[in-house]
């Protein structure tokens, strides 16, 4: 057994031989244990932390809820990797605030430890679904009042509630990504994944197993480049955090007394936002992504830009060719698209071709400077021969910042009226006769693709 888990037992036992608790609360300390049957709820009502059993599992598992549903609806589990096998479960706060679940023969099943020495450590499940370890002076406070020195928030499953983050916790090395379940009756992590990727210019990713599935585009300071739902409404705000101490992305809901939910789909590898329906009494779905087919990741492959509103779907950029015609004339666009002529780049000069409403691509060989301009930004870009695209990271305003892309441009989109600007590289004799140098020595010689 893990010493760390050793100790928090033995704490434990001289603890808890008396459990005390009362179900009707949303604090256990130090003097307290959550047994199988018994439920903590959130101040609010809202949520309920709880022993259950999944689908036709018969296996306990400690989990979160929403209390005032009649549909169980699971938002996060403690040892969903390790169920109890029977009702013996307890769970308890040890006097350093170290958190132990425990099964018959006091076998440790799952154990947190806290980021620091708490004073009077209690165990506090909040309105946002969030259960935090704080000091008791601070737990009168909601979710905005003193330090939590763990929090469920940082360890999700797979559902992100409003007010969870998603990304970095760049001082404690938290990584914050979610996970499908393997199935109705498992929730252990399932192979259906959603995470941040690239800490410089952030984007969402879903992945089967190790394969990419799904991009959201990076974040231009305004919304994800691949998200045009993402515009104002009345019903939700996004923000989006990026310094030295967190890199993450949050989302709020307006009504607070409106129940909203996005989870991993493990049947149909959907992400899914969900509200809770009363005059229904069911959950209704209202987005999903992938949304449609030229969602899919690299669909066009290699400098090919798919269009929802043109047939075939994929179309290679100009200049390019595809790489395989057989291929590509029979819809499989995998391979991509190849330079009709090699860029120019060091014996003379290329320049960029501009296309507009375009879902950003692939970040993994993409860097960002924030200091530069866009005009700064083009000039860093032509004199590195590697350097095949760039544009603005932030378009709010007039834009700022400077994203350089490094190697082939994967997973572009073309929107009717969305994304946004991208200038390519090309040779001169691809961009047209009127240009025959760089748009940094004749700033008119940018061309705009629709």
């Amino acid at each position: 057994m893990d010493p760390f888990a050793v100790l928090l037992l033995c704490g434990s036992l001289v603890l808890f031989s008396v459990s005390g608790f009362g179900g009707a609360v949303d604090v256990i300390s130090a003097s307290q244990t959550l047994r199988d049957g018994e439920t903590l709820n959130s101040s609010g009502g809202v949520f309920q932390l709880g022993f259950f059993s999944p689908g036709r599992s018969t296996g306990r598992y400690l989990g979160i809820w929403y209390s005032n549903i009649p549909v169980q609806t699971i938002v996060w589990v403690a040892n969903r990797s390790k169920p109890v096998a029977d009702s013996s479960g307890s769970l308890i706060v040890n006097r350093t605030g170290g958190l132990v679940l425990t099964s018959r023969g006091n076998v440790v099943v799952w154990s947190a430890s806290p980021t620091g020495f708490v004073q009077n450590p209690v165990l506090q499940l909040l309105d946002n679904g969030n259960l935090v370890l704080r000091s008791a002076a601070d737990a009168s406070g909601g979710s905005s009042s003193g330090n939590f020195f763990w929090q469920s928030f940082d360890y999700p499953t797979d559902t992100f509630l409003p007010e969870m983050k998603l990304g970095w916790d760049l001082r404690t090395g938290i990584k914050r990504s979610f996970s499908s379940w393997s199935s109705p009756d498992d929730p252990s992590p399932g192979d259906f994944t959603w995470s941040l990727q690239n800490i410089e210019f952030p984007e969402t990713m879903a992945r089967k197993g190790g394969t990419k599935y799904f991009r959201s585009g990076p974040w231009n300071g305004l919304r994800f480049s691949g998200a045009p739902q993402q515009s104002l409404n009345p019903i939700f705000w996004y923000n989006f955090t990026s310094n030295e101490d967190e890199v993450y992305y949050m989302y709020h809901v307006n009504n607070k007394s409106m129940l909203v939910r996005s989870t991993l789909n493990h049947s149909n590898y959907m992400w899914e936002r969900s509200t809770w329906s009363p005059d229904s009494q069911e959950w209704r779905v209202f987005l999903q992504l992938p949304k449609d087919y030229c969602d899919n990741y690299g669909l066009c492959g290699p400098y090919g830009k798919c269009s929802m509103t043109n047939l075939p779907y994929c179309q290679c950029l100009k200049g390019f060719s595809p790489t395989s015609l057989d291929k590509w004339n029979s819809n499989d666009w995998s391979q991509g698209c190849v330079r009709n002529k090699p860029l120019g780049c060091p014996k003379s000069k290329d320049g960029f071709l501009k296309y507009s409403n375009i879902k950003l691509p692939d970040t993994t060989n993409c860097s960002v400077d924030a200091t530069l301009s866009l005009k700064d930004c083009e000039k860093k870009c032509l004199i590195n021969c590697s350097c095949t695209a760039y544009t603005n990271s932030d378009i709010r305003g007039k834009g700022s910042g400077c994203a350089m892309w490094f190697g082939e441009l994967l997973d572009l989109r073309q929107y009717p009226d969305a994304g946004q600007d991208i200038y390519i590289r090309m040779p001169a004799s691809e961009i047209g006769k009127e240009l025959i140098q760089p748009s940094l020595i004749f700033p008119q010689w940018n061309r705009t693709i629709a």
